[in-house]
């Protein structure tokens, strides 16, 4: 299913219909302020397992970020200090992902490899309150092209083609950016930048 929803202004009908996709298991693709993520509940474990078949991954060898609303969703899940409270305050939401220590909350298949996990807060509605009317985070994963030039497709109805027989749905919220996140280490102390990409660091 190809699902069209406006970025700015999402139709509250159809958010709902994709809420109520990931509530039952469901896979999605969805929008964020980068590229396009495939995604499901976080606390759901066989819609985790088809995202990272999907992937073609071991769910427990997954590199999975966190969507999150906003930054007290953020420490349900992870351990924030004051400076770096202070530093995502002013980033997010923006193209950023945190690396930041787990906290006993974060799902066995985070705690499953290491006690990190990478938190995004997307500049993009339809994301966040796809988060906001599950009550839960979502997985995000990137969707990569397969054209070696072209390292992410942007186009939701390429990706929709490509694979519908494999998610529940896919949500057009208009074209995405070709560029992935700014991946940001929080763990060590001190920010450290782990991958450029489209968020510009203000220290």
């Amino acid at each position: 299913m190809l699902l069209k929803i406006h970025p700015d202004n999402p139709d509250p009908k159809k958010m709902r219909q994709a809420a109520e996709m990931l509530r039952n298991g469901g896979v999605l693709i969805y929008p964020t302020d980068t590229v396009y993520s495939i995604g499901c509940d976080v606390t759901n474990p066989k819609a985790i397992a088809q995202v990272a078949r999907i992937k073609g991954v071991k769910p427990e060898k997954a590199n999975f970020s966190l969507i999150c609303y906003d930054l007290s969703h953020i420490s349900e899940y992870a351990r924030i200090d004051t400076p770096d409270y202070k530093l995502m305050k002013k980033s997010l939401p923006g193209p950023f992902t945190f690396i930041l220590n787990g906290s006993s909350n974060l799902p066995k298949i985070f705690k499953a490899k290491k006690k990190e996990v990478g938190i995004r807060v997307p500049d993009n509605n339809i994301a966040r309150e796809l988060v906001n009317l599950l009550g839960n985070p979502l997985i995000a994963t990137s969707v990569h092209d397969d054209d070696e030039v072209i390292e992410y497709t942007t186009d939701p109805e390429l990706i929709h083609e490509k694979y519908h027989m494999l998610v529940d749905a896919v949500i057009d919220g208009g074209y995405g950016n070709n560029e992935a996140s700014t991946i940001v280490d929080l763990t060590a102390g001190s920010p450290e930048i782990v991958r450029q990409g489209l968020g510009e660091l203000d220290l």
